[in-house]
């Protein structure tokens, strides 16, 4: 990053020039490695084949989990909300390229301080990140983690929406969605990097800088990421009741443009013809598409003509669908790319901006078992449902790897005014997180090792 950009994001916001968890893991890491140097010793382990053996491989191969992973992480979970809380005032909304890179650079420098090894990866909305921690077996695949730093906040929103602690939360735009997800796996690596250990196999995390858009060029990161990996976690929020997420529905952006012919209003009405009416009766005929099974549409935003007085000559509307199926995405997508004209003189386009394939439930899903016998070795209640949102998850679970969703800040209200996170659950999701890291993960698969 030039130091232009700096200036200008330093002006336009609050500078970080430490991450305050590295402050509180260099302040105490020497107390806290002496604490646990008895009890916390990492040995190799056999890939556990269900989850009553997964919980006694987890304590086998690290005995003090329990204890020593949850008192570090209630420990560190200040570090952690305040981390957030930074993360939330740095505004960084979707397509504002300035802003993105100076979050990423501020990411960077923090993911840099609990071992990691930082490459920004340019992109046409902001520089994406790829970072990676070295794993204690080198020999095994990389466990894929994902992320994003863009949020659908737009510049200014701080202004009548501070970021707030009360009764317990944390609210502000994009806690939840996701600088909690970011800040909760920062503070996992420095409780790692604080006790003297490291992931079990090397681990990589892609945040993009467009996610929130649909990860248009994003997506093409991810995939070059997939290729090898054991297996994939979203650091999205869970459910608001805690359970991670074991599947999504496929999403598309389509852009309906619609051309016309201006004319005078009053004068020669008849040598035009409306994109505006064209387009309002191309999303009645739209919205019958997508009204078949398995298939949802929000017209998201609309925009067309210049005057009162004239005829439009152009308009177009921006549409979100969802679909349950592969099957229902094709099939609509399909439809609106043979979408003609009603009137004679117009002319109709269908463009995809971005699309992701729908991820579905997997049967007995042993990913989703091992995280569940990690919790309860920590001492927690943890399941997984299917989510209705779409996300850069997508992609692997859509191809069968195995993969979960849902890792970062519990709380609700994403893309709302009301979006929070949930203080108390801080310490068990970077406690969680830790020991997923930490702990050898079992045979997800029936081919290669997992």
């Amino acid at each position: 990053m030039t130091k232009t950009v700096v200036a200008k994001a330093a002006a336009a916001q609050p500078a970080l020039t430490k991450s305050a968890l590295t402050k509180t893991v260099a302040a105490t890491s020497a107390v806290a490695k002496a604490a646990v140097a008895a009890t916390v010793v990492v040995k190799s382990a056999t890939p556990p084949a269900s989850a009553a053996a997964a919980g006694t491989a987890t304590t086998t191969a690290l005995p003090g989990v329990p204890q020593a992973f949850s008192a570090r992480a209630r420990t560190l979970a200040g570090a952690v909300r305040r981390r957030c809380a930074d993360l939330a005032r740095i505004e960084s909304p979707s397509g504002d390229v300035p802003r993105l890179n100076a979050l990423a650079e501020e990411l960077a420098d923090g993911f840099r301080a609990t071992g990691a090894t930082a490459l920004r990866e340019p992109g046409p909305a902001g520089d994406h990140l790829v970072l990676e921690w070295e794993g204690r077996d080198e020999s095994l695949p990389h466990l894929l983690i994902v992320g994003h730093h863009d949020t659908v906040w737009p510049v200014g929103t701080l202004t009548d929406w501070p970021v707030t602690e009360q009764d317990g939360r944390l609210t502000g735009p994009g806690v939840v969605d996701m600088k909690g997800g970011l800040a909760i796996l920062e503070g996992a690596l420095a409780l790692l990097a604080d006790l003297g250990e490291r992931p079990h196999r090397a681990v990589r995390l892609v945040v993009v800088s467009d996610e929130e858009v649909g990860s248009p060029d994003g997506r093409n990161l991810v995939e070059r990421h997939l290729r090898g990996a054991a297996a994939v976690l979203g650091l999205e929020p869970p459910h608001p009741d805690g359970r991670l997420k074991t599947a999504r529905r496929g999403s598309s952006r389509v852009r309906l443009t619609v051309t016309g012919r201006e004319a005078h209003a009053g004068n020669d009405a008849h040598d035009g013809v409306s994109a505006v009416d064209e387009l309002v009766d191309q999303l009645v005929r739209v919205r019958d598409l997508a009204g078949q099974p398995g298939t949802e549409l929000n017209a998201g935003r609309i925009s067309g003509g210049s005057r009162a007085n004239v005829v439009a000559g152009r308009a177009e509307a921006e549409l979100g669908l969802r679909f349950a199926t592969a099957e229902a995405q094709r099939r609509t997508l399909d439809n609106l790319a043979r979408l003609t004209a009603l009137r004679p003189g117009a002319r109709v386009r269908t463009e995809v901006l971005s699309s992701r394939p729908a991820w579905p439930e997997r049967t007995g899903n042993p990913l989703l078992r091992h995280v569940r016998s990690l919790a309860a070795v920590l001492g927690q209640q943890l399941d997984g449902a299917p989510a209705g949102g779409a996300g850069d998850t997508n992609l692997p679970g859509s191809r069968g790897l195995p993969t979960l969703d849902g890792f970062g800040a519990v709380g609700a209200g994403a893309h709302a005014r009301h979006e929070y996170i949930r203080l108390d659950q801080i310490a068990p999701r970077v406690a969680l997180l830790a020991a997923l890291l930490a702990v050898p993960l079992p045979r997800l698969r029936d081919r290669g090792e997992g």
